[in-house]
């Protein structure tokens, strides 16, 4: 039935002991009937592999992959008990003996490396994308579309029969237990919830007839598979919307919960449609897991933590400080496969850290597109692209150390090639040196780490402080040539343009020109909301902290408040700030999908200005000269006026090179320029480099 026992388990996992660093990571957890050989969860994320149509061939070896890589349990992405709970029309689900067939190929692919495997079944309730949505009561989501249908009595036991047999189907599969996702705002949790649970019947009204529907979700499941099976039930510890649950039903849940069976609580953190963010980049590590600890006593089942948790270090302390018994990552792992191994192997430095950014996978998810990630474009796509030793070896220079250039020199010489990468500046990072000293952007210096230690491993012979030209690259006698060379920033053609007080981007970010106390931005796109968030903060280098990130956006660490929400204590800008961009509408509207809204809030929070519509005339003594909608002419006085306007790519050696007989590939932002794109950068420089 897919479980392992533990001789089983010892015998596929060789060699994971716990690191002297990682006692408590690396850890096995007895759960009875089965132990895990560690404290590293996988944790429920979906990819779009989930919706397969046909077998799911790419998924298995996805998770293949990650168990392979150590992690000691596995939870794949949701899958609906029922066409009700669906996602969206044609996702993921299990309803048939069909569809058991497809899924036995994922459990059998992650039992052939030792791993184990748990599938989440998700019913996503009100925040369904289609007509079919079913509810507690008839009220419609912020985040969808549709009105759901409110469910009468026949109806609830149908979504709880549902339940149990999407379970037992699950076990046909072969995997090794199920996640019940009874958090982040979806079905379960819309009942538990009164202000989305309307009824006044027994699955209704008060608390104990609120919470009637997981807890015999739960019950009748574990009575269906028997105690040889792990049941998962994700809680939400913290709902951060206003009517949540108090911290008193929390808890009169869990042990209602474990009563009924689970094997394991693991924690949920914020409804969907919350506004406080909670796994996004600027994010403190660990910020949630004093939410898990306050638990721990209530309950004897093990508890899982959850969000911002992505290196081991990090990991062990939150263990170690008995915050929960398992930590649960799941863009950590979609980032690196190995992160388990190389955490166990003392190779830390090697881990490709989740820098939490969102772009490659939520946002695609979100967008209906599969998944991947920003610094591993290789996640999602195992089975299309792989990285091969090249059949001959040649000799290639890459010109340019930004993501791009970086990506592919690594990976060109991991390969077999013999790779030089020339860099004008003294340092590896491109635009990644800007991009790292933005608040809430830290984690960029891991990204750079990373690829230090891989060009080094790589034998890259890398060569900074050089700017490379066309005829020093032709007398070397490389084979290929990879122009990298990034972008440099777009002129504006305004009168006073060059005037002492017009700064670019560049010069703020990297530069570190000084800035006045009022200052104007020219350009509200990505460049110039990090401008603002750079220069409205005392010391941007600082990396957040949990507590001020918490009164910031108004979590009540105390849990007195129900939902977990308080008043916002934001912090003010340091200095004042106007963002201007040229056409109408909202600022920042090609923002990331699922961190957009916190990059708007957080610069209306903190009182920088945003004005759209506005027209340049130009810029002299008196500051900023320009005309609103085409109204009066107005000065914005300024001390500084700070540009970020586009950029233009740097490819002057593109053309030189061909004259030279070279083989020329153009990558990145010299390929085309686009804000600072490190996804497509990076992606780029992979595909060149392994089909090279």
């Amino acid at each position: 039935m897919g479980i392992q026992s533990e001789a089983a388990i010892a015998g596929t996992m060789p060699g994971m002991t716990a690191h002297p660093r990682y006692p408590h990571l690396l850890a096995p957890l007895d759960l009875g009937h089965v132990t895990l050989p560690n404290r590293v969860l996988m944790g429920s994320m979906h990819v779009g592999l989930e919706d397969d149509r046909g077998p799911l061939e790419r998924m298995a070896a996805y998770f293949a992959a990650r168990a392979r890589g150590g992690v000691g349990l596995i939870v794949t992405g949701g899958v609906a008990p029922n066409v009700a709970g669906w996602a969206k029309p044609f996702s993921a689900k299990l309803t048939n003996k069909r569809e058991v067939r497809k899924h036995k190929v994922v459990a059998e692919a992650v039992h052939a490396e030792g791993g184990l495997i748990a599938m989440q079944i998700l019913h996503t309730g009100r925040y369904a994308y289609h007509p079919l949505a079913v509810a507690p009561s008839p009220i419609k989501s912020p985040i969808s579309w549709f009105k759901p249908r409110g469910l009468s009595k026949r109806g609830v036991e149908a979504q709880i029969k549902a339940f149990v047999r999407c379970t037992v189907l699950a076990r046909e599969a072969g995997y090794d237990g199920v996640e019940v996702m009874g958090s982040e705002g979806y079905f379960i949790n819309q009942f538990i919830v009164a202000k989305t649970n309307k009824r006044d019947d027994q699955w209704g009204g008060d608390y104990s007839n609120r919470i009637r529907l997981p807890v015999e979700i739960v019950r009748r499941t574990r009575e269906a598979v028997g105690d040889d099976f792990i049941i998962i039930y994700r809680l939400s510890m913290l709902d951060l919307v206003r009517g949540g649950s108090s911290w008193e039903e929390i808890v009169e849940l869990a042990k209602a919960i474990e009563a009924a069976g689970a094997t394991i609580i693991n924690t949920g953190i914020g409804w969907h449609e919350a506004r406080v963010p909670t796994i996004a980049t600027m994010v403190p590590r660990a910020a949630f897991t004093w939410v898990t600890a306050k638990l721990k006593g209530e309950v004897s089942v093990p508890l899982i933590t959850s969000n911002r948790i992505n290196m081991p270090d990090v990991a062990e302390q939150v263990l170690a400080s008995g915050h929960a018994d398992m930590v649960s990552m799941a863009r950590p792992l979609l980032a690196d496969p190995d992160w388990v191994v190389k955490a166990r192997d003392a190779r830390v430095d090697e881990i490709n850290t989740c820098i939490a950014c969102n772009q490659a996978c939520l946002d695609h998810i979100f967008q209906n597109t599969r998944a991947t990630c920003l610094v591993n474009p290789l996640a999602c796509y195992e089975t299309e692209l792989t990285l091969e030793p090249a059949k001959e070896k040649r000799r290639i220079a890459v010109v340019g150390a930004g993501p791009a250039g970086l990506s592919a020199a690594a990976t060109a010489a991991e390969r077999g090639h013999h790779v030089v990468l020339f860099e004008a500046a003294g340092a590896i990072g491109g635009q990644f040196n800007m991009a790292k000293r933005v608040p809430g952007k830290h984690e960029f210096h891991e990204t750079l780490r990373w690829f230090r230690v891989r060009l080094e491993k790589a034998g890259v012979d890398v060569r900074l402080s050089t700017r490379a030209d066309a005829a020093t690259l032709a007398a070397e006698g490389f084979d290929a040539v990879i122009v990298a060379t990034g972008v440099t920033p777009r002129k504006l053609t305004l009168p006073g343009i060059d005037h002492p007080m017009v700064l670019s981007y560049v010069d703020v970010l990297a530069r570190r020109a000084p800035v006045g106390q009022r200052v104007a931005i020219i350009g509200a796109g990505g460049i110039g909301f990090d401008v603002a968030e750079f220069l409205s903060v005392a010391d941007p280098d600082d990396p957040p902290e949990i507590d001020p990130f918490l009164r910031s956006w108004g979590v009540d660490k105390t849990l007195t408040e129900r939902g977990g929400l308080t008043d916002p204590e934001p912090h003010e800008s340091v200095r004042d700030i106007t963002l201007c961009q040229r056409s109408d509408g909202k600022l920042g509207a090609k923002l990331g999908k699922t961190t957009g809204w916190i990059h708007r809030s957080e610069i209306k929070r903190k009182g920088i200005v945003m004005q759209s519509g506005v027209a340049y005339d130009k810029v002299d003594d008196r500051g900023l000269h320009i005309r609103i909608r085409g109204g009066d002419p107005e000065v914005l006085e300024v001390d500084n006026v700070v540009v970020c306007a586009g950029q233009v790519s740097a490819r002057d050696l593109e053309q030189p090179l061909k004259d030279a007989g070279l083989e020329v590939h153009l990558i990145g932002g010299a390929d085309v320029a686009a804000e600072l794109d490190a996804k497509r950068a990076i992606d780029q420089g992979l595909r060149l480099a392994a089909a090279l």
